[in-house]
């Protein structure tokens, strides 16, 4: 295809609008559920306080903000694809901004700002806590503020707006490759993003794992979940072309999104099986690497563990049943095979290690 003729294919995927408004018009559009910041994000998407100000002080200055990203929802919703820390800044400091329960979220206190420095203990309206409020003409200039919103019409090709989400939200985040994936799947489909919430958080998957706090809260337990469901069934010559992980993992949350209902149930019947056997064969040590020698495991959570362990048996089921005595003698003649030597993974990335670990936990468990 020529460059003019792809540009022509792709720019009729998405159809888009433009317009400014004000921040009063934006905020009863909240108010009214008819726009959607998605609360989940507030803890991926953080901002200090000291950051949260100077948003402030730019409104009150009257500086352009960046246009704020939505994309409309078949119910006509507007989903914020990129701008939710500083739609929930806004609103956070108007004192209307709410939590994933629905509970209002203290108003923000603002600190001493750059320019304005009379701006620290201040809020929008009185509030406990707070040395003062902005005056009625200064809320008035805060609401009549506007801010350019860009609108990604819901005729739009959906994986356009997959397309557009990365690449708003992928570039100087701080946020894990997964928890972009999160945010990614609740803008897709907050159904699937529970299911997978869900699965992810059962109490033999948790135990099973045994991983720290740090990598629970950076949602590294969802991205195992998400492994093993678009890995456990995917055949051996995908595994040798999978690449990098995370960018194979990315795109398989479109494809992911769009699973039905008999699907997810299937797959979270295996998911359950599968965690709820090893969680009774081998407790918390089941992702540990067993010595042998010592005839106890030693380290953390084993990746080769997950992938030979864990994806072996989920490749079979539900077709197939084990024992609790198969299991445990699975994991002691992976960890005796000279092939999984303590140096095994040393210097090998994630798709390198894969190519062998799953075929291999695959034939472990076909006997």
């Amino acid at each position: 295809m020529t460059l003019e003729s792809e540009l022509t294919l792709h720019r009729q995927k998405i159809t888009t609008d433009s317009y400014p408004m004000s921040i009063s018009e934006i905020a009863n559009l909240y108010r009214d559920g008819e726009m959607d910041i998605h609360p989940e994000f507030q803890r991926i998407f953080r901002w200090s306080n000291k950051q949260r100000t100077q948003l402030i002080e730019s409104i009150l200055l009257g500086i352009p903000l960046p246009s704020i990203f939505v994309a409309q929802s078949e119910a006509g919703i507007w989903d914020v694809v990129d701008g939710v820390q500083r739609l929930s800044t806004i609103f956070q400091f108007m004192g209307i901004l709410r939590d994933e329960q629905g509970n209002l979220v203290p108003p923000l206190v603002c600190d001493a700002a750059p320019f304005l420095s009379s701006l620290e203990g201040m809020t929008y309206d009185s509030a406990e806590g707070a040395k003062g409020a902005l005056t009625r003409p200064q809320q008035l200039d805060f609401k009549r503020s506007r801010i350019d919103i860009k609108i990604i019409k819901r005729e739009s090709d959906k994986r356009a707006k997959y397309d557009l989400f990365q690449r708003l939200n992928s570039l100087g985040s701080a946020a894990t490759p997964q928890e972009l994936r999160s945010c990614l799947l609740v803008s897709l489909s907050r159904a699937h993003f529970d299911w997978l919430r869900d699965i992810a958080n059962s109490e033999n998957f948790q135990n099973v794992l045994n991983l720290p706090g740090r990598l629970i809260n950076e949602q590294y337990h969802l991205e195992l979940a998400l492994r093993f469901v678009t890995l456990r069934a995917l055949p051996e010559q995908r595994i040798s072309a999978v690449g990098n992980i995370g960018d194979f993992l990315s795109a398989e949350i479109l494809p992911f999104s769009e699973k039905d209902s008999s699907e997810l149930r299937s797959e979270q019947d295996v998911f359950e099986s599968c965690f709820a056997l090893l969680n009774d064969a081998l407790g918390s040590d089941a992702m540990r690497k067993w010595n042998p020698s010592r005839s106890r495991t030693e380290g953390a959570f084993s990746s080769t563990a997950f992938e030979v362990l864990a994806l072996g048996l989920g490749h079979y089921m539900p077709r197939k049943t084990f024992t609790v005595n198969q299991v445990r003698e699975a994991r002691e003649r992976l960890w005796s095979d000279p092939q999984f030597s303590p140096g095994f993974a040393t210097g090998r990335s994630a798709d390198q290690r894969m190519k062998e670990t799953i075929p291999y936990g695959r034939r472990l468990f076909s006997v």
